[in-house]
This record gives C-alpha cells, structure tokens and sequence, in this order.
C-alpha cells in the first residue's frame, strides 16, 4: 500500500513538474502552426472542355448539343462550342464593380470589387522614406479582381438553360447571345441598371437572360425569361454555376492558410465545405430546398442562390486544365404555347461581411468560416462590431474585446495568478531542496510533495484555468483573421492596416517584451532544461509575430499588459498576507 502511495505520489510529482513545460511546448506549436498558416490576399480563356457543364440527373453526356441533335435526353447537359472566333464582350461599371459579361452565353468572366485596391499607401512609411532621401514605396492600388479570365487563375460566374427530352434546344453558357450596347454605366441618378441579352431559335421561342444591378449591392439578379411562340409547348430547367481554377498564388504570404474552394448549403447539411480535392475524387450530388453554392477565398466569396422556396440540385465536377464547377440547377418547368416563364437566381459576388451576407441567403454569412469553433466566434465578432460602433475605429475595438474578454475570465485568472504567485513565493525552498536531494530524486520528490501540501500550493492551479481559456484564443484568432472590415483599416500613428504586418516589427518587439515580464512573473520550472527552454519562447514568438497581422499582435500585446496587471497585484497581495 505504502509502495503504491509513494508510487502515485512520484508520478503525480512528475506530471505537476512538467505540466507548465507541456503547455508552453502546446502554445509555441499552435503558434508556430498560425504562423505558418498565415496566407495573404491575392487574357484569353483556355479551350473550352465538353465536360463544362452540370451534371443533371446523376449523368454526364458529351454529345454536342446543336441543331443535328434536336431531340437530346434529359440527361444531356451543356455542351462546350468549340468555336474559334472570340465573343463579343459587354463592360459594365457601377458603384461597386467594374465587370465584363461574355455574350457567350452571359457569362460573367471578369469582376474588380472598385472599394477594395489590392494594396494601401502607408503615409508615414512614405513620409520617413521622402526624409531619408528614399522614392516612395510602390503599391498596387488596383481593384481586387473577384472574377477572371486569366487561364492560370481562371474564375467566372455561368447560367443557362437546358431543355428537357423532345423540347426544342435553349442557349447554355457556351451559345452566342445578342446584346443591345457594348458597355453600360450605372448613372449618379439611377438605383438599378440591367443588362439585356437576347437569343431567338428561328421557330418561336425566345430567351431573354437579363443581368440586373443594385446601387449599394454586392447581389447580382439574374433572370432568364423564355417565350414560346412555337407550335408545341417547351420545357426544360435553368442551371447556375461557377467554374474555378485550383490556383495557388506563388507571390502570395506563406503564413496564413484560408480556406479556397467551394462551399454548399442545403436544409440538411447546413453549411459543408467541398474542397478541389472532393470534388475530385466524389462529385457533389444532392437536392434540398433553398439552400445555395459558393467559392471562397480570403475576405471575399462568390455564390450562387437559387429562390428559397424552391426544389433544388446541387451538384460538382472536376473539369480538365485543374478546372472545377460547382452549382445547382432547377427542378424541370413546362412553358405552353404562347406563355412565357421567368426562371430567376442572384449572385453574390463580394467581400464576406456578415451583416451584409446575412440578407442575401440563410447561412451566408457563415462564408466567414471560423471552423468547429464558429459558436464561439460569432459571438466576439458581434461584441467587436458593437464596440466600433460606438469608437469607430478597429484597432480600439480589438482592444476593447481584449478588455472584455479578460473581465470574463478574471476569476479563472485571478485563481491562475494565485496558484502562480503562490508556487513562485516557495520556488527558493524548492532549490534548496533540490540542492539537498540532488542524489536522492524519490526523497526530493516526497519532500517536495510534503511542502505543497504544508504551503496549501496546487500546482495544477494555474494550468488548467489556462487551458479553458484556449478555444477563446483561437476563435479571437479567426475572428481578427476572416473578419474583412479590419482589412486595410488604420489603427494609430504608422499602423494603418490591422490586416498586415507592422512596416517597422514594433508591435512584435512590443510583445516579447511584454511576454518576457510576464514569465518574470511566473515561478521558473525546477529543472534548469525547462527553464533554459522557458526563457527561448519570448524570442521564438517574437519571430513568429513578425509576420502576424498588427490587429492580431495588438490584441496579444493588450492580453499580456493586462495579464501583467493583474498577475503583478496579486503577486503583491500574496507576498502581503505572507
């Protein structure tokens, strides 16, 4: 029994004397994995593949479908026209983009997002390099492009029609539309400005695919009306999709990773990821009512909504040249002779703000993809779109979430730093404990054990109030990370893009100071190793927080000030009652 207890009680010593080691190797890892997951922001089209097109009913027929094939089945899909002369192209320009739409069936193949440039002049950088005799740091200002043609990173928005079994042929995305005017301009006097495209078969039936846009809206309608004055009636379904290269952009930051590629919403599933790599090796076949399909990036998404109250399929393919398509297409509808039906779906195509998402489609805004820990991070991104709005400036914002979120945790920490300052008051008994059992580690271990429980000391104390506070961590991390209204967005002085890197590294010399008391603070491991390796994190971080976003390493320099505080006082008042 005696054995056992002794047993227990080495083992029991061993886990209290590593337990702080352990967690300072898991944060240095989940450090070093943001660190290297970081990833930054971000012609003529290729041939086009007669596997372009959606899968309907679960089948993929490559027959052409022209006018030498009028009686296609119903799971004949869009067919590529291989055609050699180029399509004419229509230029829009509105309040907030500038686009170009393909009379090649309507598509949307180019799209600059015009309030959001690539890249932000920093003018006190600029003012220090004119006074050290410096040229001014070159930018890009340009739009970010959403949408384009360029084959290497191709991207573009589809829609067509297919037509049922015996029903006469409509236009998919690769039939030639007639246009009224080559370019279109949302005038200062106008809400909306549409965007009319034609196509007549000759015998009657007619389509007429419109493209309507809002003044302040990121939402695109798009409306394909068919009139039949044929002879028989016509049916057939209306398809939505957007074709992606797998591109991967080599100029771009190697240390954040976001999700690229598409997404899917249907009733059942909610929100669900479909990756290149799953579209790959198992194309997307499901039907729900509503629901929508999406391709994400870093800050801005593009997706596809068909009406809600509407039958779905919802569907992906992998295409060649590392192409891929995913969209839906409506249930099947019968037009009779001399009526006409409006099929009808919208785009989205814009930068992922939740609020804003939040009125297109249920479970948009979910595009801002925080992960398996999205319940705890939509509650930060509410409590810091409240606090600007009362500051009005992110950066206090990220500092008033810090405040709050340490006034949530003040009794775990207050119990934390206890533990702390009371393992830190008895750390010159355990050296010279260990000095007098340097030979004899069992003896040094049941003495030690002996003292703990003389001193009231629970060494697990102040690890685990710790580790409940991680999850928030991570979710402030995603927060600060997906959240498009900090990108770009001054703070104080040289700061003027929370979203990049600090131009002069002060923010993360900041941080290993403010980390390097902090540990100051905190009783030193035991074993000289550990506290050898202890005393490399503030340095190892440091070097990691170079390349964090400033908005990120501001909330970690705020976090550790305040912990100082906190830890400094009641160390003081511990050190009193002794």
């Amino acid at each position: 029994m005696k054995a056992g207890l002794i047993l227990f009680q080495k083992n029991l010593v061993k886990r209290m004397d590593n337990i702080r080691f352990l967690l300072m190797v898991a944060f240095a890892t989940i450090s070093f994995m943001l660190w290297e997951a970081w990833q930054a922001d971000y012609g003529p089209k290729p041939a086009l593949s007669a596997l372009d097109r959606p899968i309907i009913d679960g089948k993929a027929d490559t027959a052409a479908q022209t006018p030498a094939n009028p009686a296609s089945p119903s799971a004949v899909t869009p067919v590529a026209n291989a055609k050699a002369a180029a399509a004419a192209i229509i230029k829009v320009k509105t309040d907030l983009f500038a686009l170009e739409i393909d009379s090649e069936g309507g598509t949307i193949r180019s799209l600059d997002l015009l309030q959001y440039p690539l890249e932000k002049e920093n003018t006190t950088v600029n003012t220090l390099r004119a006074l050290a005799g410096m040229e001014k740091k070159k930018v890009n200002l340009a739009p970010i492009r959403l949408f384009t043609p360029d084959p290497e990173k191709e991207f573009a928005a589809q829609s067509g029609l297919i037509a049922d079994a015996e029903s006469a042929l409509v236009p998919d995305h690769h039939q030639k539309l007639n246009f009224q005017q080559a370019s279109y301009e949302l005038k200062p006097t106008e809400n909306t400005l549409s965007v009319p495209l034609t196509w007549d078969n000759g015998q009657g039936l007619t389509v007429t695919k419109t493209l309507t846009f809002t003044r302040g809206s990121y939402g695109i309608t798009v409306s394909q009306k068919v009139t039949n004055h044929s002879n028989r009636a016509w049916s057939g379904k209306q398809y939505n999709q957007l074709l992606r290269t797998n591109y991967v952009d080599k100029a771009a930051s190697t240390f954040i990773r976001t999700y690229t590629g598409g997404v899917v919403y249907t009733e059942s599933d909610k929100y669900k990821k479909v990756s290149f790599d799953d579209m790959a090796k198992d194309a997307l076949d499901v039907a729900s009512k509503g629901g929508w399909t999406a391709m994400i990036q870093h800050y801005f998404a593009a997706a596809w909504i068909p009406p809600a109250e509407q039958n779905n399929h919802f569907y992906s393919k992998e295409l060649q040249n590392s192409r891929f398509a995913i969209g839906s297409y409506s249930p099947s509808a019968t037009v009779p002779v001399n009526t006409e039906m409006q099929f009808t779906s919208q785009l989205y195509a814009g930068p992922k703000v939740q609020t804003a998402m939040e009125k297109y489609a249920k479970g948009l805004e979910l595009t801002v993809d925080y992960g398996w820990l999205t319940v705890i991070g939509k509650p930060i991104y509410w409590l810091l779109t409240k606090i600007y709005s009362f500051v009005n400036n992110w950066g206090l914002a990220i500092l008033g979430v810090t405040l709050t979120i340490k006034l949530l945790f003040f009794k775990l920490s207050q119990a934390s730093y206890r533990s702390m300052a009371r393992m830190r008051k008895i750390q010159p008994q355990l050296k010279a404990l260990q000095e007098r059992f340097a030979d004899d580690k069992p003896r040094f271990n049941q003495e030690m054990m002996e003292m703990y429980k003389r001193e009231k000391v629970n060494p697990l104390g102040g690890c685990l109030p710790i580790m409940v506070q991680i999850p928030v961590f991570i979710s402030l991390y995603w927060v600060l990370i997906e959240t498009v209204e900090i990108r770009q967005a001054p703070f104080l002085l040289w700061i003027q893009d929370l979203s990049a890197q600090d131009p002069f590294y002060l923010l993360p010399v900041l941080y290993g100071i403010s980390m390097k008391v902090q540990q100051s603070l905190n009783p030193a491991p035991v074993d000289p190793v550990q506290a050898k390796v202890m005393q490399m994190f503030p340095i190892m971080l440091t070097v990691f927080f170079l390349f964090f976003p400033s908005g990120l390493v501001l909330y970690w320099i705020c976090n550790n000030c305040l912990s100082i505080l906190q830890q400094w006082y009641i160390t003081k008042q511990i050190e009193a009652e002794a």
